[in-house]
């Protein structure tokens, strides 16, 4: 059984919280978030490949990718603006199907002992509406996908 995702978008914020527990130990999950080739392997549905044409994680790094299957194409891109190796990574993130629709997020790697860990995700949009379309788009359910691929990465 995979750790539930926690998503809590308060309404009337421009927030979004995630949490997500992981059965491995937090170095482990450091690394798969910032080697771009374990990122390759999970992050996002599984329908999907990942190209990375760049993935530079460290203070004043940039990162772009896109999701594709068949015809279909999504690209992605951002800064990442403070990374603290093994504890947090603050970056932008934007859809190229929308540009100037820019986040800002923050995610946190907690140790829990005993080989588990937390990632915890408090992402910031520009506005309500911003912040309303990114919940509307199924986040959620991509999320959940691409961590489930996450446990697998872990568990090899």
């Amino acid at each position: 059984m995979t750790n539930p995702v926690t998503v809590t978008a308060p309404a009337g914020t421009p927030f979004i919280d995630v949490t997500r527990d992981f059965d491995a130990p937090l170095d482990a999950v450091y690394r798969a978030w910032s080697e771009p080739e374990l990122v390759a392997r999970w992050l996002g549905p599984r329908r999907y490949e990942m190209v990375i044409e760049e993935y530079d994680v460290r203070t004043g790094g940039s990162w772009a990718y896109a999701h594709t299957a068949g015809d279909e194409a999504y690209g992605f891109r951002g800064v990442f603006h403070d990374v603290t190796p093994g504890e947090s990574i603050t970056q932008t993130f934007e859809f190229a199907g929308a540009p100037g629709h820019v986040s800002l997020e923050t995610a946190t790697f907690s140790d829990l002992g005993d080989n588990r860990s937390r990632v915890s995700i408090h992402s910031v949009y520009q506005s309500i509406e911003a912040r309303d379309a990114m919940v509307d788009s199924g986040m959620e359910g991509g999320m959940t996908e691409g961590f489930e691929r996450l446990d697998e990465v872990l568990s090899a």
